[in-house]
């Protein structure tokens, strides 16, 4: 790719069709490059950078080794459990979808320097990308860590977790799939016990109405740490696609 696909592939974040699109659940902050950041950019994009088609896109073949089950991480923020997650379970490819322009070039930073050789970034809204470009029964895992809970009763509308985004989710599993969603803010986790539980493709191996115990290979975060600091309690939900048959 050239310097200028490079960095018209990032400047894009979503699909825009007409006035009706679906309520944004993040609020873009910085989302400009500077010197260092360019200079990343363009010497880790064709590395670790995915573009965004809109058209069904095999997703196994981002990777070097397409055999591999594909996780998708929808909003890793820095980035900082995902490059560990990723080194330590290498058994599997991670595509990670963020919009916040610093902590995307951050992460393809920290990967570099790691070598890590499965996990591709893209700089898009996740919800464009799961409609367009991920085909059903393709991906192994989703991993939502910390959404926005969008605290404010009248911006509830605006959380990532809603019934009909769960509902694309499940529809892109595999069987025996798993998402894997974790919140520091009770309310909101109370919001997704719902939301999942009321999904008819998905299980709660937990049990129903129960959260997930500690998943062992999921690090703890800076922001989770403070989180702890403040007495917040972690909440784990785990759900899967049953397999069929």
């Amino acid at each position: 790719m050239t310097e200028e696909e490079i960095l018209e592939s990032v400047s894009k974040i979503e699909v825009r069709e007409g006035v009706h699109r679906t309520i944004k659940s993040y609020a873009l902050r910085d989302s400009t490059l500077d010197e260092e950041r360019r200079r990343i950019l363009l010497a880790n994009f064709e590395r670790y950078g995915a573009v965004f088609k809109d058209e069904p896109t095999d997703m196994h073949a981002l990777f070097n080794d397409p055999s591999k089950d594909v996780i998708i991480e929808i909003g890793f923020g820095m980035g900082s459990s995902t490059q560990l997650i990723a080194r330590d379970r290498d058994e599997y490819n991670y595509l990670g979808l963020e919009v916040y322009l610093n902590g995307y070039v951050k992460l393809m930073r920290d990967v570099a320097k790691m070598g890590l050789d499965n996990i591709r970034l893209m700089r898009f809204n996740a919800v464009d990308v799961l409609e367009r470009m991920v085909p059903d029964s393709s991906i192994k895992g989703f991993h939502i860590f910390f959404p926005d809970p969008w605290q404010k009763k009248r911006h509830h509308k605006r959380r990532l977790i809603q019934p009909a985004f769960v509902h694309l989710l499940t529809q892109k599993l595999v069987p025996g799939g798993y998402i894997y969603a974790v919140t520091d803010w009770e309310e909101y986790a109370e919001w997704m016990m719902e939301v999942f539980s009321s999904e008819p493709g998905l299980i709660n191996p937990a049990g129903a109405g129960s959260y997930s115990a500690p998943i062992p290979w999921r690090p703890e975060t800076k922001f989770e740490r403070k989180g702890l600091e403040k007495e917040h309690v972690i909440r784990e939900l785990w759900f899967e696609r049953p397999l069929e048959g």
